[in-house]
């Protein structure tokens, strides 16, 4: 009989000791998810700041000067992108649809490469912004008039 109370107090111990080991690895798996689980949120918490702070900027007919509105644009994009170091941003060089291709593939190069040139003397590392034309293959508004026109002629950012 007292070998059989020891053997069931054996056993019960053993198994207590188990499912407090088992609980414990639970719960240290349950706080590194956690952690993990958290710092993707942020992440894409702070995507989601940057598509609200870092704004497209815009540009005159057959232009790829930057006008005062550009540059106030700019210099709040400047500022957020020195901030957040942790995002990049590709910026996209549009047109409307007047001119050839050739014509507007250009321009569209031109008005990205002048916002990165701006955007690194206001201090963003060259190493996080790229450049690229979709010229007037990617217009913002699909109509034909002077209100989409001015809508389509501009450098997008897409932030990452």
């Amino acid at each position: 009989m007292k070998k059989l109370l020891l053997l069931c107090f054996f056993i019960a111990a053993v198994s207590v000791a188990g499912c407090s080991s088992k609980s414990s690895e639970s719960v240290v798996s349950a706080d590194v998810d956690t952690g993990q689980y958290n710092q993707a949120d942020a992440e894409a918490a702070l995507l989601d700041e940057a598509r609200r702070m870092v704004k497209d900027v815009f540009f005159e007919f057959d232009s790829a000067e930057l006008d005062e509105v550009a540059v106030s644009q700019l210099k709040n994009n400047a500022m957020w992108l020195v901030e957040n170091q942790s995002i990049s941003a590709m910026i996209e060089g549009h047109c409307d649809e007047r001119g050839t291709y050739e014509y507007n593939m250009a321009l569209g190069e031109r008005r990205a490469e002048v916002t990165k040139r701006f955007l690194e003397r206001a201090g963003v590392a060259a190493s996080r912004l790229g450049t690229v034309s979709f010229g007037e293959e990617k217009p913002f508004d699909p109509g034909h008039n002077e209100a989409a026109w001015a809508k389509n002629r501009r450098a997008h950012f897409v932030v990452k």
